[in-house]
């Protein structure tokens, strides 16, 4: 059916509405205002009164092959006519196509999917996964990190989230490496590595090596920050979980699927994990949807053993359907080439040129088009600049035309991998525009 309304009238009862009815995640609800977007098409959306904003959050950095893509929008039009949902018990023919495109991308060795909702019950199902495996309990995961707003998913989270949360039981969390805001004094890439794994090694001792299930990582930090892992880290991670019989779980949730400019972030290393966890990115989040890749070694665990966990919409057929078609259209126009390409060409250069020109910004770090600008009021002390610098910023980059990705004190540039150089561009002189404001304001 089509909504009658337009123009201001639309926005104003999609507001209306929204106040009335709608409760935010992540929010206290009275003072919320949110923005209300009509429409989308590629790397941009638009407001009800036909105001284009380029997206440069991706929504929740996970609309990778951007709004409306004819060819994925086809499918779910398709499967929906030919048989909108199944049980999960059944096979289906969606679903298994989507679970061979799926591991075609993966590391050698693992080649079964579980299908979840999204991509806080695929870190849930993990660890349960990892728990039956090796009979074991505890999962270790850094405090720099966003794993899921689920039981054990997000007592596994390390940031604020967790505390007002912490129900699940066997959870324990150490420090990862993030150089600029090192907790181990290290001047240097290698010395982060080393030192960070040093850390981890001590909190296994500590801990106990028989009593821990998993180590679960994200691959590259999301939401925490953008944290590329240094030279040897993740490959000394999987060296430690291999001496004591632990496994590894790499979340992918929002590195995955051409973000970093990689099918997978660990791409970038060669280290193959036991599990990995994926959402967003697959199907750029049209229809709902995440799951847990298997190694072989884990899922023969379950071979003549019932794995106890499920869902009614495990493997979806309108989810399976958006996500065949999304990988095939990423494989055909070069989408996963093109997030490389960019962030080495343009985006990378062109934050780095930011930097060196504002004050404001303490350190650039990404790949791909999965950037973050740290923001600092003192660049010797790397002090955090406060919630009112960040809503100033979000203020004047709306103004300009560029829907933002803040947290905590940085700005995450992440854009869709169909993003074209002309784009970027435009991104880019809309955050000088908006970042030289922003230091005249806090030039005494």
């Amino acid at each position: 059916m089509t909504d009658p309304l337009t123009g201001a009238a639309a926005g104003d009862l999609t507001l209306a509405l929204d106040r009335a009815h709608v409760f935010h995640s992540w929010s206290a609800q009275g003072a919320l205002a949110p923005f209300a977007i009509a429409g989308g098409l590629g790397s941009e959306v638009w407001d009800h009164e036909g105001r284009r904003y380029l997206d440069f959050s991706s929504q929740l950095v996970n609309v990778n092959i951007g709004h409306g893509h004819p060819a994925v929008v086809a499918a779910i039009a398709e499967q929906a006519a030919l048989l909108a949902t199944v049980a999960p018990g059944h096979a289906n023919l969606a679903r298994g196509r989507a679970a061979a495109a799926i591991v075609a991308h993966a590391p050698a060795g693992m080649s079964k999917v579980f299908f979840t909702n999204g991509g806080a019950d695929a870190n849930e199902n993990a660890i349960r996964m990892a728990r039956l495996h090796t009979g074991r309990d505890k999962v270790l995961s850094a405090y720099r990190s966003y794993h899921g707003n689920t039981g054990a998913a997000i007592v596994a989270t390390g940031d604020w989230r967790r505390v007002p949360n912490e129900y699940a039981r066997g959870h324990v969390h150490f420090f990862g490496p993030f150089l600029y805001r090192s907790e181990f004094w290290a001047t240097t890439p290698e010395q982060e590595s080393e030192r960070a794994l040093t850390h981890l090694r001590r909190v296994v001792e500590a801990e106990g090596p028989a009593s821990i299930a998993a180590i679960l990582l994200e691959t590259v930090v999301g939401t925490g920050g953008v944290l590329v892992p240094p030279p040897g880290y993740l490959e000394g991670v999987r060296a430690l979980a291999d001496a004591h019989g632990i496994l590894l779980i790499l979340d992918e949730v929002m590195a995955g699927f051409g973000r970093t400019g990689a099918w997978f972030a660990l791409d970038h290393t060669g280290v193959r994990p036991d599990l990995i966890t994926f959402a967003k990115g697959v199907n750029s989040g049209y229809v709902p949807v995440g799951g847990v890749i298997l190694s072989d070694a884990v899922a023969r665990t379950f071979d003549d053993r019932v794995f106890p966990g499920g869902l009614t919409y495990s493997g979806h057929p309108l989810a399976m359907a958006s996500i065949v078609a999304a990988l095939d259209a990423m494989e055909r126009e070069g989408v996963v080439t093109n997030a490389a390409r960019i962030g080495v060409e343009v985006l990378g250069p062109g934050l780095a040129d930011l930097a060196a020109r504002h004050g404001i910004v303490g350190d650039v770090r990404g790949l791909g088009v999965f950037w973050a600008l740290d923001l600092v009021s003192d660049r010797e002390l790397r002090t955090p600049v406060g919630p009112a610098v960040m809503g100033r910023l979000k203020a004047e980059l709306m103004a300009r035309g560029l829907l933002p990705f803040l947290a905590d004190n940085r700005l995450h540039v992440v854009p869709p991998c169909v993003v074209t150089d002309d784009e970027v561009r435009r991104a880019l002189a809309i955050y000088d525009e908006a970042l030289t404001v922003i230091d005249e304001e806090l030039t005494p």
